[in-house]
């Protein structure tokens, strides 16, 4: 049905796309797979109109197409769903449907007409959702189920879908690639980008790898494994169940306990949290998006005021104080906007690594940096944690996504940290960086610091933890250890279930 030959698109100082070829059956659900940067958007992006390549070809039914916008591949009855969705959150899921189209009479929208159409598109397929509910009403499940009909409204043939469970819960997850499979039943097409080889292996009939701008290789789904495409995309072979020391569990180090937060919007975002961390372990913290799981990570790390509650650290009063005190106190901190938030993208590696240290020796002389020191400490820890770089004066904004993330673990982890504050430290990354980070995280954990890990990669999540604590609204909805732990369960609490036996969130769990 689709084919692109030969296709090229350069961005300054990279090649996204270098000279891919795909082709895309009727009918099928086609997985684009690769690492972080390898181009599997960018690929989609020309597809759908946003961007143009600057060398090849695109071909819809064995005929050359141009699609200069995503008006044209509309046109051509081509839809896409962005990881991040392309919704106006004050109007409503119809008015959201029909914006851009030429609907109605004159300036006035047959809202009697457009409704019926939705309810009739969102009863075949199972995508049942308010037509008259605002969008900002809407959970993010839902939201996705707006994005996609509103495709289906505009009778999209080919549907494009870019990381589409990065934001649901595991239940949210089963409906998606049910709804996915009747649309391909009904004779649509489906391109699935995702970086989640569990998934791949689940919804996909064939699967294409990109690495490095490149097409690797496309494999009918059945005939390959997760190991096989993991080396794919990589080059080498990859480790997948990480191997866990019996943990060695010590004190209680960190108290949370009754703590209220409100968001940027001045509402409440945690609504008494209460939990225990200890020496040796890492407590896991579960949850949809947007469940104050920022919030949490920003109190903890004094780049937010609590309203109430109290944290304490070995004992020590932690509420409130400031980022440089938490940080004196012997706090890391891995946070989830490596770019904007772990470094200066302007500064050299060298300088990113001692940006908290360069006020203590070896590194500082009263008024003047030592050079020499920051020379040798940026030398022993590229070599340590494997920076890939021309040189420790590299300019991190130059880096990719998996060694920009070991530049921050590097830093945070040289002083030897008693707790560890990790926010979705593998987001984004390829199954190989994936890899080296969860080690890391592992061995620090072994170390006996306390590792607090917040990801919305369930598996990772059962993977690294020794304990995981659901997390719904800024309330825990339960704490369950996580060898045994049932996905089933903890997806539940995900949705706003508590388990039995937690009473209120601001319930101490040890």
């Amino acid at each position: 049905m689709i084919e692109l030959r030969g296709i090229v698109k350069r961005f300054p100082g990279v090649v996204a796309s270098n000279g891919v070829n795909l082709t895309v059956h009727k009918g099928e659900i086609h997985c684009l797979l690769g690492e972080n940067g390898a181009g599997k958007t960018t690929l989609m992006r020309i597809l759908y109109g946003l961007y143009q390549p600057d060398e090849g070809e695109i071909l819809l039914n064995g005929k050359p197409i141009r699609i200069s916008s995503p008006r044209a591949a509309l046109s051509y009855h081509i839809g896409m769903v962005h990881q991040h969705f392309r919704l106006v959150p004050t109007l409503s899921v119809a008015e959201n449907m029909v914006l851009g189209l030429d609907e109605g009479t004159g300036p006035f929208l047959n809202y009697r007409q457009t409704y019926k159409k939705i309810s009739q598109i969102a009863e075949k397929y199972g995508l049942i959702v308010d037509p008259r509910a605002r969008v900002w009403q809407l959970t993010v499940g839902q939201q996705q189920r707006v994005e996609i009909l509103k495709a289906l409204y505009r009778a999209a043939d080919v549907l494009i879908m870019d990381e589409p469970t990065s934001v649901l819960t595991p239940q949210e997850v089963g409906q998606l690639f049910s709804t996915l499979r009747t649309l391909v039943d009904d004779g649509l097409t489906i391109i699935f980008i995702t970086h989640k080889l569990d998934e791949v292996m689940e919804i996909s009939d064939r699967v294409t790898v990109l690495r490095k701008g490149k097409a690797i290789a496309t494999v009918n789904t059945p005939e390959t494994n997760k190991a096989q495409l993991a080396e794919l995309m990589v080059g080498r072979e990859v480790v997948f169940r990480m191997e866990k020391n019996e943990v060695k569990r010590g004190e209680r180090m960190l108290v949370v306990d009754n703590l209220h937060a409100l968001n940027d919007r001045g509402l409440p975002a945690l609504r008494g949290t209460s939990f225990d961390l200890y020496e040796g372990e890492i407590l896991g913290v579960a949850g949809v998006s947007g469940n104050g799981q920022r919030e949490l990570v920003e109190v903890l790390t004094g780049l937010r005021h609590a309203t109430r509650g109290r944290v304490t650290l070995e004992g020590k009063e932690m509420t409130n104080r400031s980022a440089r005190e938490i940080v004196d106190m012997g706090v890391a901190h891995v946070p989830m906007e490596r770019k904007t938030m772990g470094t200066v993208p302007n500064m050299t590696i060298r300088e990113n690594l001692i940006l908290k240290s360069y006020r203590q020796r070896p590194f500082s002389h009263g008024m003047f940096l030592d050079n020499k020191a920051a020379e040798e400490n940026a030398r022993r820890l590229m070599n340590e944690y494997q920076i890939m770089a021309p040189s420790i004066d590299t300019t991190v904004k130059v880096l990719s996504g998996g060694n920009i993330q070991r530049v921050v673990l590097a830093r945070e982890f040289s002083g030897d940290p008693r707790l560890i504050i990790a926010a979705h430290p593998t987001y984004g990354l390829d199954v190989g960086a994936t890899e080296q980070v969860r080690e890391i995280l592992l061995a620090q954990r072994d170390r006996g610091a306390g590792v607090l890990l917040i990801s919305e990669d369930l598996e990772e999540v059962m993977t690294m933890s020794d304990r995981i604590m659901v997390i719904f609204s800024g309330e825990v909805m339960g704490i369950v250890d996580a060898e045994g732990a049932k996905i089933e369960e903890i997806g539940l609490m995900m949705a706003g279930e508590r388990k039995q036996g937690v009473e209120s969130a601001s319930t101490e769990v040890a």
